[in-house]
């Protein structure tokens, strides 16, 4: 019995350290399985006069933070597509960013304290990019009572909600009538705003995209584009095997990262390699075939592929994670 037990150990420590290595670092696949990307806050939820306390130690954002926790920080924000909201506005781990209706944008003013702050964590302003597609100059600070500069968009003060435990909750929408999940630009995200549902109820509604997904391209053919359509890049100066970025700094605001996406979220991509690369500077990015993936600031709509070959070192990226027409 013994034997067979010391086997069984052996093989379940081979299988780890295999999983635990790929792509050259010390991590596993994406753990964003679970509750779907947008699940929506159920219904009945409690007011608690505009905030939840409750939940606040039991995962997600300020789970292990005290009433004195510093804000944390945005990094590189992006824009995720949700069916119920349309358009909202994450952090760089994919986490949803909500604003206060009991707060004010002109001028800016933070109201939300003390045990309201602990169940909606501050983001904090300290290195917060703007997302591909949005004008940097919504970006702003307001200072808190404690001296924080806390992070605004068009105004609104920005938190994020405790119940949030994994990237792509929004748990937060509509607690106490006073909650919202921010839009791109700054207003209340909800469908039909903030660039999110289609009032037109077009045939292919950017709603309904994958996370990740396949579209053939008139000239480089079958490319990954991602919930926006936005084609989605790699860098020759990155590295696979271990994984490593060499796009870092300035780099990031001309090549924003993807941010972690579900491995169901996905519609015709390899799924060999599909994890999430924890960058040395905090930010978490999406991965296929372990090759750190990126989008162009230069895009403007779906279907641009401006940023293909750009450099000689950027170049979109095909369904198995391949460069796209780079020279062999």
């Amino acid at each position: 019995m013994k034997t067979w037990g010391n086997a069984a150990l052996a093989l379940t420590a081979a299988a780890m350290l295999a999983l635990t290595t790929a792509c050259g670092q010390e991590q596993g696949e994406s753990s964003l399985g679970g509750q779907p990307a947008g699940a929506a806050n159920p219904a009945g939820a409690p007011a608690d006069n505009g905030y939840s306390s409750g939940g606040y130690a039991s995962g997600g954002y300020g789970s292990d933070a005290g009433a004195g926790a510093a804000a944390e920080p945005a990094g590189q924000l992006a824009v995720a597509d949700t069916k119920q909201l349309g358009e909202v506005v994450t952090d760089s781990e994919g986490f949803t960013l909500y604003r206060f209706d009991k707060d004010s944008a002109s001028p800016p003013k933070a109201t939300c304290e003390g045990d309201c702050a602990k169940a909606w964590p501050v983001v904090s302003a300290s290195g917060a990019k703007a997302p591909a597609g949005v004008a940097p100059s919504l970006l702003g600070e307001v200072t808190r009572t404690d001296g924080t500069k806390q992070l605004t968009l068009d105004g609104w003060p920005m938190y994020r909600y405790a119940k949030d435990t994994k990237p792509g909750d929004i748990n937060g929408q509509g607690v106490g009538g006073t909650w919202f999940a921010s839009a791109p630009d700054g207003k209340k995200a909800a469908p039909g705003e903030g660039g999110g549902a289609d009032e037109g109820g077009g045939e292919e509604s950017e709603v309904d995209a994958a996370g990740l997904s396949v579209r053939k391209d008139p000239k480089l053919g079958d490319i990954v584009v991602d919930s926006r359509g936005m084609t989605v890049y790699r860098f020759k100066k990155d590295s696979a095997w271990p994984m490593k970025t060499a796009c870092t700094g300035a780099c990031l605001e001309k090549w924003p990262v993807v941010a972690p996406v579900e491995k169901n979220d996905t519609k015709g991509i390899t799924k060999k390699g599909f994890v999430t690369f924890s960058r040395p500077d905090g930010i978490k990015q999406q991965t296929i075939d372990c090759w750190p993936l990126y989008t162009f600031a230069g895009d403007e709509a779906p279907g641009d592929t401006n940023g293909q070959g750009v450099g000689g070192t950027w170049y979109a990226v095909s369904p198995e994670g391949k460069l796209v027409g780079a020279p062999k």
